[in-house]
């Protein structure tokens, strides 16, 4: 699911998010949890100010950012979802 992304911008352009969109929803970035890199991505796992855990995927030859996957607050580890399964329960 593409979203968008606002970027704290230190020593390189979109250093780590800061708040995220999903359709009309906007979350703020409470803790980056994990980050990693890949060969053409940078992945980073957050938390938001809803509970939430949120893995943001840029891809930097694009320049644009997807969900991956979601985890609702309070959650267990069942409930994880990935790519567009989760994108109609984020939207309501």
């Amino acid at each position: 699911m593409k979203i968008r992304v606002e970027t704290y911008d230190g020593y390189r352009a979109g250093e780590r998010p800061l708040r995220f969109h999903i359709g009309a929803k906007k979350r703020e970035v409470v803790e980056v949890i994990d980050r990693w890199f890949g060969e053409d991505h940078d992945y980073f796992k957050v938390r938001a100010d809803d509970g939430g855990d949120y893995v943001l995927r840029y891809n930097r030859s694009e320049d644009g950012w997807e969900l991956t996957q979601y985890r609702a607050a309070g959650a267990g580890q069942e409930s994880v979802k990935e790519g567009q399964a989760g994108a109609q329960d984020l939207l309501n």
